[in-house]
């Protein structure tokens, strides 16, 4: 497949409004990722999918909460792991979120 392209759109002043942007640049979509120090590439946002629906969770999205559950032993002291679970704001909002927690 060829790279895929992202065209960059500047807007030109004292034009009509239906002609105002123009096509600046067209870059390869290679040049847009993210790496860090050791060279992997890296992502600015990983969307969360609610544990209870596997729906996404909007990043804008204010109701939904992330819980991290540790993992105790058998004498009831954390052991340094936890299950991560993140519930969407409508289940929530509902109220069955005690109840979807209950059931993961």
């Amino acid at each position: 497949h060829p790279p895929l392209a992202v065209a960059i759109l500047a807007q030109v002043p004292n034009s009509p409004a239906r002609s105002r942007k123009r096509l600046v640049h067209i870059a390869p979509q290679a040049c847009f990722k993210m790496q860090n120090d050791e060279g992997r590439i890296v992502d600015l946002y990983l969307p969360r999918k609610c544990s209870a629906t596997n729906r996404l969770i909007p990043a804008k999205e204010h109701g939904a909460v992330q819980l991290n559950i540790g993992q105790v032993d058998e004498q009831g002291r954390y052991t340094g792991e936890f299950f991560t679970f993140a519930l969407a704001g409508f289940i929530r909002q509902r109220g069955e979120g005690d109840s979807c927690l209950n059931r993961l």
